[in-house]
Order: structure tokens, then C-alpha cells, then sequence
């Protein structure tokens, strides 16, 4: 299984013991290849809000040098990972959700790739607020067209994996573990509801409100996704 993970924070710290966790359990399910992005390190520009890439193929972001390693990288894999401490002023880190922005233009409303609807993503965030995290992730690669989305939110009180209580500390290496040979083992399923929705929506919108000539329209139309629904 060829996996890529996505670290929101580059500090090793709860969210990144975690996810080691999750990767030796998830290798020890079968063979494993892991490809790693870390923010903001491997994308230190900011998105722009200059909607290029919703008007134009994703090569014309002026980003482009460091988004496209990530875009090859998530059309080749299996599986996603998504793993991010919660900060206190945001659901998640300023760093991943850049990452998100930058490519908005996988949703359903601009150029959604017929590759992300076979895919499973996994969502592993800790702090008080974990879970919004989740929330705030799973709603995007929902409107991705991810196939399946399964997480895990730790709360924790503390900024150290290794002061919690040795049972707590147990209890939620156990529940990691458990996520990881499940997530494993999880087969592509039919889409969901609100995928197949927001497909009938914007197959209308972009029809009659985008119209010829526009990128959107003009790249539903070379993908056959006005004919036919593309998972």
C-alpha cells in the first residue's frame, strides 16, 4: 500500500508520537510505502487567494514548485494521512491548513480527479480541541471526493505523550493501534451521499452558470463527467 502523510506541525511532539504509532501498526498489517510531507517546511508559501488554480490547470499556481511533488505523490497512493496537533486560536495548524488551500481546486465545483475517488483517508489530530480538527479536515476531503474517511482525536491536557497516566497512555496506544489494522483492511466502498449530491449540484451549476469556455466546464466536459459520474 503506497501512503502519504502529511504532518500539520513540525514539532515531534503528541501528534507526531502518535502517528509513529499508527505507522508501526499499519506496517506490521502487510507491505507499506510511506511518502512524507511536513508543514510548512516543504510548502513555506502561503496560498495567495489569487484563484488561478480555480480558473486554470493546477501548473499555473504560482506555488507550483511545491505543490506538485505533493500533487503526484496523493494521484499515485493508496491512502492518505492527515495528522495535526490542535493550536488554541484554530482547529489545526496555520501550515496544513495551507496545504488545504492549495488545493481547493480538487473539490467538486472545480476539477475533481477521478484518482481521489478510489482513495481512504485517515485523520489523527491531538489537543483539547481534536475534534474539531477532524470536523474541520474530514468536511474537506469529504468535498474532495475521497472515498472513505476514518479518524482518531486524542484529548490530551498535557504537552507530553509521556506524562499521562500509564493506563490512559495504554488505553490510547491500544485505540490507535486498533485504527491502524482497521484502516488497513478497509475496502473501497460506494460513494457517499453527500459525494454523489454534490456531484448532481455542481454538474448543473457548472452547466448552466459556468458555461463553455470557462476551465471548470471545459475540463468536466474533456473528463466525460457530464455523461457519466466519475466514481
Amino acid at each position: 500500500m503506497q501512503v502519504v502523510i502529511f504532518y500539520g506541525s513540525p514539532r515531534k511532539g503528541n501528534t507526531y508520537i502518535a502517528t509513529e504509532l499508527f505507522k508501526d501498526e499499519l506496517s506490521k498489517c502487510g507491505a507499506v510505502n510511506y511518502q512524507e510531507f511536513h508543514m510548512p517546511q516543504d510548502l513555506p508559501e502561503f496560498c495567495l487567494g489569487c484563484q488561478i488554480c480555480l480558473g486554470n490547470t493546477n501548473d499555473k499556481c504560482p506555488h507550483f514548485q511545491f505543490t506538485e511533488p505533493m500533487y503526484k505523490a496523493i494521484m499515485n497512493a493508496d491512502a492518505l494521512i492527515f495528522t495535526s496537533p490542535h493550536y488554541g486560536a484554530s482547529t489545526v495548524p496555520a501550515g496544513m491548513k495551507n496545504l488545504l488551500d492549495h488545493f481547493d481546486f480538487f473539490t467538486l465545483t472545480v476539477a475533481p480527479r477521478k484518482e481521489i475517488f478510489t482513495k481512504k483517508a485517515f485523520i489523527l489530530t491531538t489537543g483539547t480541541g481534536s475534534a474539531a480538527g477532524i470536523r474541520m479536515l474530514r468536511k474537506c476531503l469529504k468535498g474532495w471526493g475521497i472515498n472513505r474517511v476514518r479518524s482518531v482525536g486524542i484529548k490530551l491536557y498535557t504537552n507530553r505523550w509521556k506524562s499521562m497516566q500509564p493506563k490512559k497512555q495504554a488505553n490510547q496506544e491500544k485505540r490507535i493501534r486498533r485504527a491502524a489494522r482497521q484502516f488497513y483492511n478497509l475496502k473501497k466502498k460506494p460513494a457517499y451521499v453527500s459525494t454523489v449530491f454534490m456531484y448532481y449540484v455542481n454538474k448543473f451549476v457548472i452547466r448552466k452558470y459556468v458555461g463553455e469556455g470557462n476551465y471548470p466546464y471545459e475540463y468536466w466536459k474533456s473528463n466525460g463527467y457530464f455523461d457519466k459520474r466519475p466514481f
